[in-house]
């Protein structure tokens, strides 16, 4: 479906981002448009992408701008076909401590990348969103829960056959930018104690390649509306730095330092009021939109009794890897192999 098709990729100068043109950059699509605010990161991925793959470079273009500035979007969507909407504030940190500026982002930003997809005529858009989203009790992940609201309202102000809006919702990416493998990695390097949060906190974990085909799997299936989740597994974060220190020094010190401001003891992928209506697609969730408009009278008086029965999916209940397992999974990542040489 991607044959002779032009892709956009918002905040793309990022891991999600490298991911995709590693993905799709060999393949028959016929362009690839990189929208980010970093001038500094477009260049260096410009100079590594002439360097690894010289005779692919033509099929990427580069566009400088903001998700907060819709104009800036309008002018990098012309004859666009598909868009990832990838850019984000993503630190829970910093946006505990400027939350307004996860709005501005996350959900207006967000805003105005689908209202200038629908004015450009472009055919699918998908969002990404995170595990923070479902229950959240951090800036980051009320912003992102809000900026599945804007999703699912706009999926319902424009035909699917002229617009189709569907998000993805997946956990931690290994060894993305700002998590917390590089985190350990770097500590160990420089002779430091691997700082660890609580060793029974669990975290969804998938690679960038899985996350990017959640995506693929998006556009193949998704409906507009839908919040698709892939089954991923997780593990603790204990766990995760042993198979860390096991695979880079096993004499490596281990201190925990508690929890940080903002987060939970285990993330969530599915409510348990989104499990009610979840579609079971193999290793995927597909949860519609709420197709209801604000004519709510009926739905007063006509309640769901078997709601109450259903339990939410997260990191606790999940498949939780063993070191062994977390070890094998982290041996696979290029980002692992560069690190080890």
């Amino acid at each position: 479906m991607f044959k002779g098709k032009t892709l956009l990729i918002t905040g793309g100068t990022g891991s999600f981002g490298n991911a995709v043109l590693e993905r799709f950059l060999k393949t028959d699509i016929k362009e690839i448009r990189i929208f980010s605010r970093d001038e500094l990161k477009q260049d260096n991925m410009r100079h590594h992408y002439q360097k690894v793959y010289p005779e692919y470079t033509e099929k990427i273009k580069y566009y400088l701008g903001d998700v907060r500035d819709i104009n800036s979007l309008s002018n990098a969507m012309n004859e666009v076909d598909f868009i990832f909407h990838a850019a984000a504030l993503k630190q829970v940190p910093s946006c505990e401590f400027f939350p307004i500026e996860a709005v501005k982002t996350n959900v207006l930003g967000t805003e105005n990348v689908l209202t200038a997809a629908i004015n450009a005529g472009v055919k699918k858009v998908i969002c990404l969103s995170t595990d923070k989203a479902a229950y959240p009790v951090n800036a980051m992940g009320t912003s992102k829960a809000m900026m599945e609201k804007v999703i699912v309202a706009k999926s319902r102000t424009v035909s699917p056959e002229k617009t189709t809006i569907c998000c993805t919702r997946y956990g931690n990416v290994m060894c993305s930018r700002g998590s917390v493998i590089p985190l350990f990695i770097s500590q160990i390097k420089s002779g430091k104690e691997l700082t660890v949060t609580d060793p029974t906190m669990t975290r969804f974990i998938m690679s960038l390649q899985e996350a990017v085909e959640l995506v693929v799997f998006a556009f193949q299936n998704g409906q507009s509306g839908d919040i698709l989740v892939q089954k991923s597994p997780a593990c603790t974060i204990g766990d995760l730095a042993v198979a860390v220190k096991e695979i880079f020094d096993p004499n490596a010190k281990i201190k925990i330092i508690g929890i940080r401001h903002g987060e939970k003891m285990y993330e969530t992928l599915l409510t348990s009021e989104e499990c009610t209506n979840a579609i079971d697609m193999g290793n995927f969730y597909r949860v519609p939109c709420d197709k209801r408009d604000l004519n709510y009278d009926r739905y007063f008086i006509e309640g769901n009794l078997e709601r109450k029965k259903v339990i939410d999916f997260n990191s606790n209940n999940t498949k939780l890897l063993t070191v062994e397992e977390i070890k094998e999974k982290l041996l696979k990542l290029d980002y692992i192999k560069q690190q080890l040489q």
